[in-house]
């Protein structure tokens, strides 16, 4: 039998230290104050159109913006801020939200299926324009 890619093991190693939000809770998790961030590069934002009440954070800044002690993070983050990541379909998300925790944010899921898989219920998406 092959051996695992090593970042299969990686992504299985974050998702069992993290939380994994179901497409259909996201409304829910955004009307109870969670921080949702939107992961996607802006020309898939733009393509497919954006998750009301998401915050568009690249990849490129995303530790600096949800560490708690970063003088760069986002107005309101806190060690207790509930997060939840977005990408497209789950998985840069998945490793994204283990390492936000590692530097302290406790709180931090993603989306299992991405922004795909939300997409697919039929979920209204904002334009951009």
């Amino acid at each position: 039998m092959p051996e695992r890619a090593r970042i299969d093991q990686l992504l299985a190693a974050a998702r069992a230290r993290i939380e994994r939000v179901a497409p259909r809770d996201l409304d829910r998790e955004i009307a109870t104050g969670a921080l949702v961030v939107d992961l996607r590069p802006q020309a898939d934002r733009e393509a497919d159109g954006e998750i009301p009440g998401a915050v568009a954070v690249e990849m490129i800044h995303l530790q600096w913006r949800l560490d708690p002690t970063s003088p760069h993070r986002l107005p309101g983050v806190t060690s207790d801020t509930r997060a939840v990541l977005v990408c497209n379909e789950g998985y840069a998300s998945s490793l994204a939200a283990a390492s936000v925790k590692d530097l302290g944010l406790a709180d931090c899921a993603d989306l299992e299926g991405g922004a795909r898989a939300w997409l697919g219920l039929r979920a209204p998406v904002s334009a951009r324009g």
